[in-house]
């Protein structure tokens, strides 16, 4: 007798080695794919002076690639079916690879914007290809070793990224943040194209493709992750470019969902948000990009802008995160067929919750010691949730829907990153000239502390002559600023800590899993 039948979700077949060697190409290129955001946010200044870019132009180094990659990533799902996962992920590697050389080679701000369109749109098809083969090419009882693997590399990459990008920069130069792609980028398109078999093209889904609904949704997300991206700088609706892209992508969005529902052969499947089980876990995984790309944003802001670190300083700071989420990985694996899934989940957001609550203490004091055990929860809590996350939203779904919902719940997982950023920046600037306010009514003229503190500054720098006591002003003015940084950072943090709260009781929502120690496969 054959293995017993999994869920729907699951492959039944015989577990290859081939497939996972294939597997594991696809994850290193997931890996780059998803650290290249990182890396470069880290080293924009470098980046800035090395094409003579005004501060306004560099920034659309990140947009650009944000903006095309999350277009491409609902899209992989229908492309991934029409011509098979082996050639979706060859080009998708080889395009990334081919466009890290060139964005190497650029000389004017021009040149690296565009290609860092071209690189996030091609190669974020990597990215959900590798989590729904994840659950349509291995067994039931394998996903206790596949989902850590994927749940690492999707939350490792862009935790190290800023660790990575400091030591290019430090040691080489910007050039190698995309240099670095080359080598591992041309083995993984040759070891897609070699390993992959996974499934056959269906060239007959070109037949009504749905232009209009490829549109729609390109001004839809594309004008929302501008807005996202540029709104906290530019005071949102005082920016008219800004308040252009709300606008588009508010009426590309209507166009988008009429034509999703009416057309014949939608570009992308919305029906996978009928299951209970997707839903909730993609409202998950928009909660868990709040918290891996919004703590990995505002934790270096305040070791860059109260502490006064270097990148490599905060990176080295940072890193403390990646070693946990590396220790807890096998053990989340394995508790997994132990537990109930659900109750990771809660765990997870649990300690997520822990951990900026205790960072919401933050003084302008505080160091690596000071920010180990926030990072600490932060790590675990990251590897408990992201796993059963994975497997529970994507792992129930029958195998005709998994690439379609896949790359859904990454483009969820991506929007909360924007949004979350997006929240923060605006929270921080409005917080921050709320406490400006109020302790500039503590430190004023006439007030004996602030008269006294003054003085003894000023006495401090007698060696400047008449120019102390402005030296002595300015420096109580800086002061006064940290603090009201230091202030907005800790309002932050416990935001973030009644979000992660809330989603605890999410979790009941969820459909009670098959216990993962069952059958499945070999």
């Amino acid at each position: 007798m054959g293995p017993p039948a999994g869920p729907p979700g699951f492959a039944t077949a015989h577990f290859s080695t081939k497939r996972l060697a294939a597997f594991i190409f696809m994850v290193f290129g997931m890996f780059m794919a998803i650290l290249d955001i990182q890396i470069v946010s880290a080293s924009l200044s470098q980046i800035q002076a090395g094409l003579s870019a005004s501060s306004d132009e560099i920034t659309w180094v990140q947009t650009s690639y944000l903006i095309a990659e999350v277009v491409m990533i609902p899209l992989s799902g229908f492309l991934s079916r029409v011509v098979s996962t082996r050639v979706i992920f060859t080009i998708s590697a080889g395009g990334f690879t081919l466009m890290s050389f060139m964005c190497a080679q650029a000389s004017t701000i021009d040149e690296m914007i565009l290609w860092r369109a071209l690189q996030g749109f091609i190669g974020g098809g990597m990215i959900p290809t590798v989590f729904a083969s994840a659950f349509t090419i291995f067994p039931r009882s394998k996903q206790p070793l596949i989902g850590p693997i994927i749940g690492l590399v999707a939350t490792l990459a862009p935790t190290i990224g800023p660790t990575v990008g400091g030591y290019l920069t430090d040691w080489f130069s910007w050039h190698w943040l995309f240099l670095v792609n080359l080598v591992p980028g041309i083995i993984v398109t040759a070891a897609a194209w070699l390993l992959i078999d996974f499934d056959e093209p269906d060239w007959s889904l070109l037949t009504h493709f749905d232009y209009f609904g490829l549109l729609s949704m390109a001004g839809f997300l594309g004008a929302l992750e501008y807005a996202l991206e540029e709104g906290p700088s530019k005071d949102w609706f005082e920016s008219g470019p800004v308040t252009a892209a709300i606008v588009i992508s508010a009426m590309s969005a209507l166009a988008f969902f009429w034509r999703m529902f009416t057309a014949r052969q939608p570009i992308v499947d919305l029906t996978a948000f009928r299951d209970r089980n997707f839903w909730t876990g993609t409202m998950f995984g928009f909660v868990l990009g709040i918290g891996l790309y919004g703590l990995t944003y505002i934790y270096p802001v305040y070791l860059a802008v109260v502490r006064g670190y270097s990148s490599l300083m905060i990176g080295k700071t940072m890193f403390v995160t990646g070693v946990c989420m590396f220790l807890t990985a096998p053990f989340a694996g394995r508790l997994m067929t132990k537990i109930d899934a659900r109750v990771m989940i809660a765990t997870g957001f649990i300690l997520f919750a822990v951990g900026t609550y205790q960072a919401s203490f933050v003084t302008v004091d505080w160091d690596f010691w000071e920010l180990l055990w926030p990072q600490i929860f932060r790590g675990v809590g990251l590897m408990l949730s992201m796993v059963p996350i994975n497997f529970l939203a994507l792992g129930t779904l029958p195998p005709t829907k998994i690439k379609n919902a896949s790359g859904l719940y990454n483009l969820m997982r991506n929007l909360g990153g924007a949004v979350g950023l997006a929240l923060i920046n605006t929270m921080l600037d409005k917080r921050m000239d709320l406490h400006l306010e109020r302790l500039r009514e503590s430190v004023t003229w006439g007030r004996v502390v602030a008269d006294e503190r003054l003085a003894g500054m000023a006495a401090a720098l007698a060696d400047r002559g008449s120019d102390a006591e402005m030296a002595a002003t300015k420096q109580l003015a800086l002061m006064v600023r940290r603090q009201a940084e230091v202030l907005a950072l800790s309002d932050v943090f416990l935001a973030l800590t009644v979000i992660f709260l809330a989603c605890v009781t999410l979790a009941a929502l969820m459909r009670k899993p098959v216990a993962m120690g069952g059958g499945g496969g070999h």
